[in-house]
């Protein structure tokens, strides 16, 4: 039996439109959370209407209900895996309705996705291996999206160097910078990362403490130690960080063996307390039991991701989820909002260091 149904609100035929014909459109493309909604507030813009229609062979048909003829348009997509669809399932369903649009006359196309998945494979570390990162791109732009706003990438170099359209990240410490301020009360930071690879990452947190703050904040660095060859179990801690209050920043929680090692670690060098901000939290497979035995003081998320795998979990309490909803709009409504991704943030307008969230219940 074929099952179709409708995302967002339909408009009523008999009523005037609130927004001019030329306006922008959002669009919530399969988005459980309603950051679509959000985001269209923010930018007092239409919501769209869509329809998805699925099959009982596992296709579907997605089409627009809203005119999106000569209008530019939004849409915002969870590229997620979960128990009803696949992050490849999200992802074709995103290119078939954006070539949908653009078929149908969209202006201008903007894809909003707050998690985008593949992007961790940016290089080649084997031989024949994929850059998954670059055939996104690839796809993304023959389906004809003009512009792509997403959530802090793995690496944004590599992103950058990805795509050819207008392709523009929120880092992380522009949503969660007020919980991480809140959660760590009159203590003075330190932030670590726990790999080398993310020294930009935290550096860049360090500074947005530093100012919003206006106290010293530390920074520390850990690493994998080696023994003839061989990775060993240890971590060594780079920086001091004993009788400090650590914020352990990463870009996403995926099993969380990394972030629970780097955290006892961190506890082991003499630390009081250790706080785990990331952009995007998959907590797949045994993460949360790992976070919580590592002895984390709170876990600081976006909602890039839905946090249903923590439901019913202790870890939970310590959970505060922020909106990136607010940042997304502001970077679609002012690319410059973005800037500068080097230098120093206090030239940045304090509002904008100032996200909305809430602790999680």
């Amino acid at each position: 039996m074929n099952q179709a149904h409708a995302r967002t609100a339909r408009a009523d035929p008999d009523r005037a439109p609130d927004h001019p014909t030329n306006s922008l459109l959002v669009f919530g493309l399969d988005d459980p959370h309603s950051m679509a909604g959000v985001i269209a507030a923010c930018c007092d813009a239409q919501a769209g209407a869509l329809e998805i229609r699925d099959f009982g062979d596992g296709e579907f048909k997605i089409r627009p209900l809203t005119d999106p003829h000569g209008r530019p348009v939004c849409v915002v997509a969870g590229l997620y895996g979960d128990a009803r669809r696949s992050p490849q399932d999200r992802l074709c369903m995103l290119l078939f309705f954006v070539s949908a649009l653009r078929d149908h006359g969209a202006r201008h196309i903007t894809v909003v996705a707050p998690y985008l998945p593949f992007v961790r494979k940016d290089r080649r570390t084997q031989p024949f291996d994929p850059i998954s990162l670059r055939y996104l791109a690839q796809w993304l732009e023959s389906a004809g999206v003009d512009a792509l706003l997403t959530l802090e990438p793995h690496n944004v170099a590599a992103f950058d160097n990805a795509f050819r359209i207008p392709a523009r990240t929120v880092a992380t410490h522009r949503v969660l910078l007020a919980a991480a301020l809140e959660a760590a009360g009159q203590t003075d930071l330190v932030v670590a990362s726990p790999d080398p690879g993310g020294i930009k990452r935290a550096q860049l947190w360090r500074e947005a403490v530093e100012t919003a703050s206006h106290r010293p904040t530390g920074f520390a660095m850990l690493d994998k130690r080696r023994r003839a060859g061989e990775m060993e179990g240890a971590f060594a801690v780079c920086g001091e960080v004993r009788d400090a209050t650590v914020l352990l920043v990463d870009d996403v929680i995926a099993t969380g063996a990394t972030l629970a090692r780097a955290s006892r670690a961190l506890f082991s060098a003499g630390a009081s307390r250790v706080m785990v901000a990331a952009a995007h939290g998959q907590f797949l497979e045994r993460a949360a039991d790992l976070l919580d035995a590592a002895g984390i003081d709170a876990l600081l998320v976006t909602d890039s991701l839905p946090s249903a795998r923590l439901a019913g979990h202790r870890l939970r309490e310590r959970l505060t989820l922020a909106s990136a909803a607010p940042a997304l709009a502001a970077l679609l409504t002012d690319p410059a909002s973005a800037l500068p991704p080097h230098g120093t943030l206090s030239r940045q307008p304090d509002s904008e260091s100032q996200p909305l969230s809430a602790a999680s219940a």
